[in-house]
């Protein structure tokens, strides 16, 4: 993938299965060559469901100043830090077992927040058979709801909090949950890409907190 070569373990989120993260790499111009590349500004970058650590690892080789991946599944984990390593990223890259923020310094800040979300929705009373499942359904939407609540303060002045979603999700859910939140969405980005019996529209959505309507 982009003319690299990935470890894959089992268990983990398998890229060569699924259109979404060349579709992901795409959106944030990871692979470009060239210094006027997208991801040459990126700054200090949070990737949220690292998976196999593709999407990180290319962070890293870009040039981001800093790369933080951060999976809840521990196989990901492993497996980001197995490609970081081939691709002699560690010392430019830190993986984190967390569910979404929790493990992370509650002062660290980040110029790019970018999250591949789990966008299928669940029943709220879905329990995960494992870990990798975490990979695909989000019961009720909760971990999204905590995304759009909190990745806002997780942010360098400036910084962006870019979610990668699809029309396989519930978008006028999440737009519910976002004005719940004290948030707005703004597309910055959409493809459709062929998948299954048809073309599936991936969005590229931009987390902002609202402004207050004038009274």
């Amino acid at each position: 993938m982009r003319g690299y070569e990935w470890d894959l373990l089992d268990e983990v989120f398998a890229p060569v299965h699924s259109p979404s993260t060349e579709t992901a790499l795409d959106f944030l111009g990871l692979g470009v060559p060239g210094p006027d590349a997208p991801a040459a500004r990126l700054g200090a970058f949070l990737e949220i469901g690292c998976g196999a650590g593709v999407i990180s690892v290319l962070a890293a080789l870009a040039g981001c100043d800093r790369v933080v991946a951060a999976d809840i599944n521990p196989n990901a984990v492993r497996n980001t830090e197995l490609n970081a390593a081939r691709h002699d990223m560690t010392g430019r890259m830190r993986v984190v077992h967390s569910d979404l923020f929790q493990a992370l310094d509650p002062q660290e800040r980040f110029d790019t927040v970018f999250w591949s979300s789990n966008y299928v929705l669940a029943p709220d009373g879905y329990h995960y058979g494992n870990d990798h499942e975490r990979a695909y359904v989000d019961p009720g939407y909760a971990a999204h709801r905590r995304f759009l609540a909190e990745v806002t303060g997780r942010l360098a002045p400036e910084g962006r909090a870019l979610l990668h979603f699809s029309s396989r999700g519930n978008l006028p859910l999440l737009r519910g949950l976002a004005e719940e939140c004290g948030r707005e969405l703004r597309q910055v980005g959409a493809v459709d890409v062929p998948e299954g019996d048809g073309p599936v529209e991936h969005l590229l959505l931009e987390i902002r907190e609202a402004v207050p309507r004038a009274t």
